[in-house]
């Protein structure tokens, strides 16, 4: 029998490193897509809350301890935190998965310890990072240094809760930051785990809040005078407007938003491998990821036996509760996400793709916002099931006659996220990473690791997450001209 999540309530929100009662009255219900019932209720932060949250949070930036530490100290707390992270992780991952449907099976990973990886990872970049160093000027030596931003808004969406706001957190935080982190009302209830563990391991009054809020406060958070820095993840529209109302304070921003990413099987290429390390990560949290591998492209000369190998372990994927260990695949989050889904199926039908597996609600599902792993063949890029990112279980098989068509196709899109090359010459495949204008490549397998730069060209967004350059964005950069002669005692 399927572990079930029992109704979990919070009746406080976390300001400023403590449980205290919101000013308005508002409520976020929590809706299992399995079930369809509620599974969860939060309060709905207000204005008025995004107002002492932030104001605790420059009170701690400005008068506080945290931003004077040293390093060390700092890590020696976020230390704690990634510690505590990998003892909960489990109570993370089942809690994701009620929330949003990802399958259990891959959540413990992708939703729980993919983000303890975030924190360490940041810890291991921040023991490193130049926050001070000499130069020689043209008119004499220099001081450069790097000091935190600020204030830090850092705003996440419901598919990768806890990985997306480590992303932010994590950085943000060692670099002596404070911050408000707004969740999605759809997945707040795993927030309150950690605020948990933010208040245990010993975090200074106002360095964190975390707001569970709709779009509207999400806007109001955005645009408030004493935000210095904005970390937002979500939608290419949501992000445009979040840049739009950032610029009014001339807030810095960093953007991670969507993706349309093309996985390159190249003639060469071993199918079965191809087939194995591609159809996870098309897939992957039903298909609600950002760097998915949603457009698969392969080689005319080899087009039906592959369009058969993937259309046949798409079709294979075990469709259900995402609380059972063997599910690989679970509902939509939202009714709104599967109707979207299916209003894609029929225009990629309309279209004149071609349907290989799926496209339909499954049967043996009778309730929950489930939609089938579907695999459209015969697909143009021109096409808007190619063009456009679904954010469901819905996947493109392109083919393309040449290496250079492939890349064209690849690049033909308004999107640059992430990508891969699937080839028996990995020269071949690095060479082709280097072609393809995306900011997160992988040949010969998926992966993203949090050493190096993440983020995307084009209307994937702006700046990066993860690795120095993602820690770099934490940061303003000052210039200090020294006397002529001068040298260090």
């Amino acid at each position: 029998m399927t572990e079930r999540t029992e109704l979990v309530e919070h009746g406080q929100l976390f300001i400023g490193g403590e449980f205290t009662d919101p000013l308005g009255t508002g409520v976020i219900e929590v809706i299992s897509p399995h079930t369809e019932q509620v599974i969860g209720r939060v309060p709905h932060a207000s204005e008025g809350d995004v107002d002492r949250a932030v104001a605790a949070a420059r009170r701690a930036f400005d008068e506080g301890p945290w931003p004077r530490m040293g390093v060390d100290e700092r890590i020696a707390v976020i230390t704690r935190i990634k510690d505590a992270f990998a003892v909960r992780h489990e109570e993370f991952a089942r809690l994701i998965s009620a929330q949003n449907g990802t399958p259990y099976s891959s959540s413990v990973m992708v939703q729980a310890l993919a983000a303890m990886m975030v924190w360490d990872s940041a810890i291991t970049v921040a023991r490193d990072f130049p926050y001070e160093e000499r130069r020689d000027g043209v008119l004499g030596p220099l001081l450069v240094r790097r000091e935190p931003v600020g204030v830090v808004a850092a705003v996440v969406p419901w598919n990768v809760p806890q990985f997306t706001a480590a992303a932010k957190l994590a950085p943000a935080l060692l670099a002596g930051c404070t911050a408000v982190l707004k969740v999605s009302p759809e997945t707040p209830l795993d927030a309150y785990v950690l605020a948990e563990i933010a208040q245990e391991a010993g975090l200074p009054p106002g360095v964190l809040s975390i707001l569970p809020a709709d779009r509207e406060v999400s806007e109001y958070l955005v645009g408030h005078r004493d935000v210095d820095k904005v970390s937002f993840t979500g939608s290419v529209a949501a992000g445009r407007r979040v840049m739009e109302v950032a610029s009014r304070n001339l807030t810095r921003v960093t953007l991670e938003l969507g993706g349309k990413s093309a996985a390159i099987v190249l003639p060469d290429a071993d199918l079965e491998a191809a087939v194995a390390g591609i159809v996870p990560f098309a897939w992957m949290i039903n298909g609600q990821a950002c760097v998915a591998q949603t457009r698969i492209l392969v080689p005319n000369s080899r087009y039906d036996e592959m369009a058969e190998a993937f259309a046949a372990a798409a079709g294979a994927l075990r469709v259900g509760d995402p609380l059972d260990p063997t599910t690989e695949l679970g509902p939509l989050v939202a009714r709104r996400q599967q109707q979207r889904s299916l209003d894609y199926i029929k225009l990629g039908q309309e279209e004149g793709a071609k349907i290989l597996t799926g496209g339909n609600r499954p049967a043996a599902q009778e309730r929950g916002w489930y939609v089938e792993p579907t695999l459209f063949g015969s697909v143009d890029n021109s096409m808007r099931i190619a063009r456009e990112e679904i954010f469901g279980p819905v996947i493109c098989l392109i083919p393309y006659e040449d290496e250079a068509e492939a890349v064209r196709i690849a690049d033909d899109s308004p999107y640059g996220l992430s990508g891969s090359v699937w080839t028996a010459d990995t020269e071949r495949g690095i060479d082709v990473a280097r072609r393809v204008r995306t900011g997160t490549y992988s040949v010969n397998t998926f992966s993203l690791d949090m050493l190096g730069p993440f983020g995307g060209y084009k209307n994937s967004g702006l700046g990066r997450e993860f690795g120095p350059e993602g820690y770099g964005e934490f940061f303003e950069h000052k210039m200090i001209h020294l006397p002529a002669g001068y040298r260090e005692a």
